[in-house]
């Protein structure tokens, strides 16, 4: 059995990589150890590449289709994680999850109407709703004994004739939460109720974690089944986010119909060579790899925890059930989230997501991506950890 390194340190500067090559324009600072766009630091995987250079070799790059595999491989893919059987017609390349989220709302929803969201969330499910001027409506997650649950009463109490629409971050970005079937059942059933199509973002499900399961959301009820759509990928598993490689799967007939067709009428559900490519080959080669990458960052998670714990009590973290993501609670630092955000990048030399760009619920809070080697994280640790005693 193959061996895969996660701590080599790949070189990604002078790559258009947003990671490390924006930073001057988004933090102000070219020189910080990046630890916020949601891709990882390791190398793609061998097959993918290998595949991906073998097509290569052939000089020309004309119109394609699906290869026979694409669909077969994501339906044993499916099932072999979640136990999900699905149809090969429930599913359709889409092109990118945020794209997805937005055309779903374009096709389901028109200007005024109300899309629900649940803050701190993943900001692209507040921005698209906004851009496309519809209006967001906020059902946040609630603290409960330090840990976050939906507040159901809230949701009853917020949703109204005029909501058409509620985009599900599941797991959750940036908690890290996975979400447990009863919970997703309660929110089916007023959804279903109410006639508010579900808009389910799953692309973190294939990095849950030994001793979580993840439940897609159509395989709660029959109906979360008849009032959803789902997205996937194996973008983050694989860390192939710049190759655009998200599908869709619509269990219920009709939604799947008026979608489906939206998208086949301006030829959104064609991929491209390379996103049909990378697919078959993570999903078919990849179930190795994915283990050995979910246990390091597993090693990462328990790294960051125990170092924080024993030399930054003033910060808390949230351990994720699934994602390379973790959620930092700097609240008793008590600083402003500007002074929070400055701090860590001109003080640590860091840059870390901030918060409030998850919503108003994240103000005192940090998003820190550990999909790195362990010597790039204990280093920004260290950072983190020096500059925080010097605030005494």
């Amino acid at each position: 059995m193959k061996q895969y390194d996660f701590d080599e340190v790949v070189e990604r500067r002078g790559t258009n990589c947003l990671k490390y090559d924006k930073m001057k324009d988004l933090f102000g600072r070219a020189d910080l150890l990046p630890f916020w766009v949601a891709d990882m630091d390791f190398r793609t995987p061998d097959f993918i590449v290998d595949a991906l250079k073998r097509r290569c070799e052939h000089p020309v790059f004309g119109y394609t289709f699906p290869p026979d595999e694409y669909f077969p491989s994501i339906v044993r893919w499916v099932k072999q994680l979640y136990g999900f059987d699905i149809r090969t017609e429930w599913l359709s390349y889409i092109p990118g999850i945020v794209k997805g989220i937005g055309l779903a709302l374009e096709c389901f929803t028109k200007k005024g109407d109300r899309v629900i969201i649940q803050p701190p969330v993943y900001h692209p499910f507040r921005i698209i709703p906004e851009k496309l001027h519809r209006e967001v409506v906020c059902n946040p997650l609630r603290l409960v004994n330090g840990a976050y649950e939906m507040d159901f009463e809230q949701l009853e109490a917020v949703m109204d004739k005029d909501c058409r629409a509620l985009i599900l971050s599941s797991p959750h970005n940036p908690a890290g939460i996975v979400w447990d079937r009863t919970t997703l059942q309660r929110l089916a059933e007023i959804c279903s109720r109410h006639h508010v199509l579900v808009i389910a973002d799953e692309i973190h499900s294939e990095m849950t974690f030994p001793g979580f399961e993840h439940h897609p959301f159509p395989t709660v009820s029959d109906e979360a089944a008849a009032c959803s759509i789902t997205f996937m990928a194996p973008s983050k598993t694989f860390n192939i986010a710049g190759i655009v490689s998200s599908y869709a799967i619509v269990p219920d007939g009709a939604l799947r119909e008026a979608f489906y067709s939206f998208l086949e009428s301006c030829e959104l559900n064609q991929g491209t060579i390379f996103s049909y490519i990378a697919t078959v080959a993570a999903y078919v080669h990849g179930g190795e790899w994915r283990r050995q990458m979910l246990d390091y960052v597993a090693e990462n998670i328990a790294f960051v925890d125990e170092y924080v714990r024993e030399n930054i009590p003033q910060i808390k973290v949230y351990r994720p059930q699934a994602s390379f993501l973790v959620w930092l609670d700097c609240r008793d630092l008590q600083m402003t989230q500007t002074e929070l955000f400055r701090f860590v990048c001109d003080r640590a030399g860091l840059a870390l997501n901030s918060g409030v760009t998850f919503g108003r619920e994240g103000e005192g809070y940090l998003r820190m991506n550990v999909g790195c080697p362990r010597s790039m994280l204990e280093r920004g640790l260290n950072a983190l950890g020096n500059a925080v005693k010097r605030l005494k």
